[in-house]
């Protein structure tokens, strides 16, 4: 078998890898072994960081919620079972942004959600 040079294979392929490290700190931005190492480890985080972010800001958007919906005498779990019986199909991203942006529409909103029942 023919003895096969990798040179413009193998450059492009570490460059693509330094290039993504670019940004990195020390050897990790530098040195290819490292830099692979710490570019597998970045995507990764990435990846499931991707899931993550949906996640805290459901959380985030069910503490705004629920501390709006306090301030009128009812729970959070009170309110969303109210909003789904008076047929309201507004989602936890609008009802947290109407609830810091305009606490009028909001207060409207758990009006109606209370006499829903």
């Amino acid at each position: 078998m023919t003895r096969v040079k990798r040179g413009n294979v193998a450059r492009k392929r570490r460059n693509k890898i330094l290039k993504l490290a670019k940004g990195f700190r020390g050897s990790h931005s530098t040195l290819f072994r490292t830099a692979n190492q710490q570019v597998m480890k970045a995507l990764r985080s990435a990846y499931r960081d991707r899931k993550k972010r949906k996640r805290d800001f459901r959380r985030l958007w069910i503490t705004r919620i629920n501390a709006a919906v306090r301030q009128h005498g009812m729970s959070y779990s009170q309110f969303i079972g109210n909003l789904k019986k008076s047929e309201i199909k507004l989602n936890r991203k609008m009802l947290a942004q109407l609830a810091i942006l305009d606490p009028a529409a909001f207060t409207k909103v758990a009006e109606l959600a209370s006499q829903g029942k």
